[in-house]
């Protein structure tokens, strides 16, 4: 592994353990980093189709490691603009349906910039889905629909951190994004 993909790797896990655990943004990540059956993965190519067919092998991957729950697939290279990663997003969900993986696994997706539709750049709302680096998110379906199944009202999750995220204002997150 080289420094610089250990630096990646690193600043995303510090995100997830001081942002998405530490504030409970996601409720179902908390027993997952602990049990560390968290995978995370750098692009070693910055093109389209290199990153489609490595985030392929990481969902062979999940197929065939059950101690693997999840996967974070880092893209630091080639998909900096929003835009052009929120294509990269509809061809990544297009390849697993396409593969046979619809119903299996559920993409979510994280970007530095990343800015909900129809709301301003710099609401800090954003920053529920905002990351250090543009990352594809594989989960398990299962897993997913389980915890769901397992917490008192999931509906209230995405509000729940749209007001903490405004509450906490743009800064607090930078900061944590910066590390």
């Amino acid at each position: 592994m080289t420094t610089e993909t250990s630096t990646i790797i690193e600043q995303t896990e510090r995100w997830v353990q001081q942002l998405i655990v530490k504030y409970n943004i996601c409720p179902f990540a908390r027993r997952e980093v602990e049990r560390k059956r968290v995978r995370y993965v750098v692009a070693e190519q910055p093109d389209m189709a290199s990153v489609l067919q490595q985030l392929l092998f990481e969902a062979k991957h999940l197929d065939e490691t059950a101690d693997t729950e999840t996967t974070l697939f880092m893209i630091p290279q080639g998909f900096e603009g929003f835009h052009g990663f929120l294509e990269l997003v509809d061809m990544a969900d297009s390849l697993l349906i396409e593969e046979g993986y619809e119903g299996i696994y559920q993409l979510a997706h994280f970007h530095p910039d990343y800015c909900f539709d129809g709301e301003p750049q710099d609401d800090p709302a954003n920053y529920t889905n905002r990351s250090p680096f543009p990352t594809l998110h594989l989960l398990r379906e299962a897993s997913l629909e389980k915890a769901i199944e397992q917490h008192d009202d999931p509906e209230s999750i995405p509000e729940r951190n749209i007001e903490f995220c405004r509450r906490k204002g743009a800064e607090f997150f930078v900061k944590i994004l910066n590390g």
